[in-house]
């Protein structure tokens, strides 16, 4: 297996309006806008020319936000002020900031569609 083997990831939401919103507020990222089948997909930015995973917000079938599953880690600055800021956006702390020792500092926030996610951040 290649390091980094993610390439992909969706995020489901009910509303995507209103989770690209929340995305915005809670990270500053803006949305390209595409349909694909019955589905509305808001990708994250990326860059073509670099390895690296990137994923969407999908809103469509068989899409159901939940705590269950796959739990998918943003990189952030400081989590503490990650999740502040993530509250404001309309999202909510689920675990504060902990050590997870020489690997830096998670914390757990749910979105504003219900999603349980994390923040990593080395400081």
């Amino acid at each position: 297996m290649k390091p980094n083997p993610v390439g992909w990831f969706e995020i489901p939401c009910l509303d995507i309006e209103r989770a690209k919103l929340f995305y915005h507020n809670a990270f500053d990222a803006e949305f390209e806008q595409l349909e694909m089948g019955p589905c509305q997909m808001a990708m994250f930015p990326y860059d073509h020319d670099k390895p690296q995973c990137t994923g969407a917000l999908v809103q469509g079938p068989d899409y159901e936000p939940n705590h269950k599953g796959v739990l998918i880690y943003f990189v952030c600055d400081e989590v503490t002020a990650q999740l502040t800021r993530i509250n404001s956006a309309g999202g909510r702390t689920l675990e504060e900031k902990m050590s997870i020792g020489e690997h830096g500092f998670i914390g757990l926030f749910e979105d504003s569609e219900g999603n349980r996610l994390g923040l990593h951040s080395m400081k």
